[in-house]
Formats: structure tokens, C-alpha cells, sequence
């Protein structure tokens, strides 16, 4: 893969970031890319924060909802699922007042005064979120 064209958005208090980057890749053509996002996310955004110790098999999320405005940094990917649908898959923390949370951002972040996301679009590769059997989840399959 290589680097293809750069953007920088800057997300609107309420907008949910993985819609945002989510619905800017599919206007834009973007199948790959890498992904940082700096700033605020607001109270009402959902972490996912880890597994619960599977039994039988079975994976269940741990969710962190936050209660206040909290500063944000994180990074991740976009690569679409065998449908062709772009899926961003971000982690990072939050953090007030001196305590912080990370996870999985794509539960449901909400952007919050100022929340900037740059997206470094990457050409070429045949990577795809492909569902798991074992885990229902889409995991990203090098092909």
C-alpha cells in the first residue's frame, strides 16, 4: 500500500465519529486509510472497554458510558467489509481531571466542541473486514 490523499475533518458538536468518518470515506471514495482524531467527545459517549471472560465461546463487550465532556486522542484504520461498506476501527482514551478510559471508539463517541479527525487515505492491498465465525465480529482479512 501507499499513501494516497490526505484530509482533515473537523466534526460538529453531536455528530457520532464513526458515522462521520464512516459517511466521508464512502463520499469520497475511500476504501483504506489511517486514522488519528484529537479533541473533545461529550458526555453520552460509549467506550467499548473490553470482554467480559468469555464462556463458552462466547465474546460479550464491556461498555463505558462517559458522564462529562472528556479530552480525546486516538488512532486507528478504514477498510471496507465484503460488501464494499467502508468500517472504521479506532482506539483510544479519554481522560478528565487526571483519569482516563480506552477502548474501542466505535460504540458511539460524540463530538464535543472541537474533535478533528485526519484521514491518510492508503492505495492499493486487498485488505477486508470479513465477518468471524467464532466471534461474530468483522475482522480485517489480508487477501
Amino acid at each position: 500500500m501507499a499513501i494516497g490523499r490526505v484530509f482533515v475533518l473537523r466534526l460538529e458538536t453531536g455528530e457520532l465519529l464513526h458515522e462521520a468518518v464512516e459517511d466521508f470515506a464512502r463520499a469520497n471514495g475511500i476504501r483504506n486509510a489511517m486514522l488519528t482524531a484529537v479533541g473533545g467527545v461529550d458526555k453520552g459517549s460509549k467506550m467499548t472497554v473490553g470482554p467480559k471472560h468469555p464462556s463458552e465461546g462466547e465474546i460479550s463487550p464491556i461498555f463505558h458510558v462517559l458522564e462529562a465532556p472528556h479530552e480525546l486522542t486516538a488512532t486507528g484504520t478504514l477498510f471496507p467489509d465484503e460488501d464494499g461498506n467502508p468500517i472504521m476501527h479506532m482506539h483510544g482514551s479519554a481522560g478528565r481531571e487526571g483519569g482516563s478510559v480506552t477502548g474501542c471508539l466505535r460504540s458511539g463517541m460524540i463530538a464535543w466542541l472541537v474533535l478533528e479527525v485526519t484521514v491518510t487515505e492508503l492505495v492499493g492491498g486487498g485488505a477486508v473486514r470479513k465477518k468471524d465465525p467464532g466471534s461474530e465480529m468483522k475482522i480485517l482479512r489480508i487477501e
